[in-house]
């Protein structure tokens, strides 16, 4: 899948949607620092994160500006949303927090980035200590929750290349070789098929796969071992995130039965998918099914969280999160089975959220696949 880059204006009408945003929930702004955030924004992605402060204010009663330090005002230029932002420097010997807070309302309350750095905020609060700041996760957790057909687009690219991934992992031989080795060839294959970054390949065999997030070792892989696939990274600057259980060998009765639950609920999940539902019914549903079966007890984690630039992200789909499902969300659905000691099943796939319904942005089949 081919797709064309971000604009000037795709940047601007995220900008403006912001603010409208902020205003809705009562702040006066949103301060954007480097990461997934400024990216957004700006496709601006500054190539080391350092102690010399980079921020961005967007507020409804100025244009968008960005402080940048002085010698990495080169780098920022050529960012396709900068061209709609006032890039301010500044140099070092100067103070970036006067320079901010002449910029900033001393009494107001600002929205700011998650990946900020303790000692700009500190920094700002010393300058301006009757001003307010609240997460960006906390204050506008939807921000970038809905994503255009772009973005989706992208995330299906993605979800694509894992998938493909995927098709030639399950053709390598597994017994008799590491988890390391099997990651390994996995994070190769990703990066073979697009994935310009590679953030996680859990191989978790055996007794191993009953941890979650077990970090692939050195445990050799048996037959007759279940081992849990889980891997994801960036490409094309969008996430990828799926999971797949395999066997080595024939499968016992059991791990038959284990498998087959946690697949049907991870089928009722997904059908209960579309515009409206509160996010934690695709939780209650998954977990219905597991409880149902005897097994509500080894499922320990949420069904699912948002992914985009980054791979968790909201919305969550977890007890408590009342927030309604909008077309052009995008999450895991991954319920799980892990019996202590013995096996983990895992199954997972992006969906994003259509006008009336769910599509999966993964597509590799959810059958048991039986390994060598």
């Amino acid at each position: 899948m081919t797709t064309s880059p971000f604009t000037t204006e795709d940047y601007v009408r995220r900008m403006e949607r912001a603010v409208v945003q902020a205003a809705e929930a009562g702040l006066t702004g949103i301060l954007v620092s480097p990461g997934p955030d400024l990216v957004y924004f700006t496709g601006y992605r500054p190539t080391a994160i350092t102690e010399r402060i980079t921020l961005m204010i967007l507020d409804a009663d100025r244009e968008p500006i960005m402080l940048v330090p002085m010698l990495e005002r080169p780098d920022a230029e050529p960012a396709p949303g900068a061209a709609a932002v006032s890039l301010v420097d500044w140099a070092d010997g100067d103070s970036p927090y006067v320079l901010l807070a002449s910029l900033l309302d001393p009494a107001g309350h600002y929205a700011i980035s998650d990946s900020t750095w303790a000692m700009h905020l500190l920094g700002l609060q010393q300058l301006m200590p009757g001003s307010r700041y609240s997460s960006m996760t906390g204050a506008l957790p939807m921000l970038r929750a809905v994503k255009d057909s772009d973005e989706v687009d992208r995330l299906a690219a993605a979800g694509a290349a894992a998938d493909a991934a995927y098709e030639q992992i399950v053709g390598v031989c597994f017994a008799g070789r590491s988890e390391r080795e099997i990651g390994a060839d996995l994070a190769g294959f990703l990066r073979a098929h697009g994935h310009s970054q590679v953030d996680f390949t859990i191989v978790g065999s055996g007794p191993n796969g009953a941890n979650p997030h077990h970090e692939m070792g050195e445990r050799i892989v048996r037959d007759g071992d279940m081992v849990i696939l889980d891997f994801g990274g960036l490409c094309e600057g969008y996430g990828s995130d799926t999971t797949r259980t395999v066997h080595v060998g024939p499968a016992t009765d059991e791990e038959h039965e284990v498998f087959d639950v946690v697949r049907r609920a991870q089928q009722a999940a997904f059908e209960a998918v579309r515009p409206g539902v509160a996010c934690q019914e695709i939780d209650r549903v998954a977990r219905q099914v597991i409880d149902d079966a005897g097994y509500g007890r080894y499922f320990i984690h949420r069904t699912g969280h948002g992914i985009g630039l980054t791979t968790h992200e909201p919305p969550y789909l977890v007890q408590g999160e009342w927030r309604p499902l909008v077309p052009g969300m995008c999450f895991s659905i991954e319920p799980g089975v892990y019996l202590p000691g013995r096996f983990g099943v895992r199954i997972e796939d992006i969906v994003t959220v259509t006008e009336d319904g769910g599509r999966r942005l993964n597509n590799t089949r959810h059958e048991m696949h039986v390994v060598s």
